[in-house]
């Protein structure tokens, strides 16, 4: 079984962002073969804006997190990273880190960010 992926969640946030504005573009120039009708260019450049609108909240968003993250010092690349939670990967070389000293050692699992009950 192949092993999942996973990368730093400031880095994954960006990411939606970016594509959000793509998706939002997309669908605006949706809007071009409904040239005839009015409301639906409407819908799909309205919609397509929101899109785009999102996407600057959503960047906003994680950049005000990103001020809060803690910074660390990646123990592989020496290089400053931020971690959010209680584990995140560094941004630059993916090696798991964590703030929790209860988990240095155990295998990485993005699940310990979750509140336990």
């Amino acid at each position: 079984m192949a092993k999942k992926k996973y990368s730093n969640k400031i880095n994954k946030i960006r990411s939606f962002a970016l594509s959000l504005i793509f998706i939002g573009f997309v669908i605006m120039y949706g809007a071009i073969f409904f040239r005839e009708n009015q409301i639906l260019v409407l819908i799909f450049m309205t919609v397509g804006l929101l899109c785009i609108v999102g996407s600057t909240v959503v960047y906003g968003w994680i950049g005000l997190l990103s001020t809060r993250a803690v910074q660390v010092v990646c123990p592989n690349c020496s290089r400053h990273t931020k971690v959010l939670g209680r584990v995140d990967m560094c941004m630059y070389c993916n090696e798991p880190l964590t703030l929790d000293p209860t988990l240095e050692g155990k295998e990485f699992n993005e699940a310990y960010n979750n509140r336990e009950k």
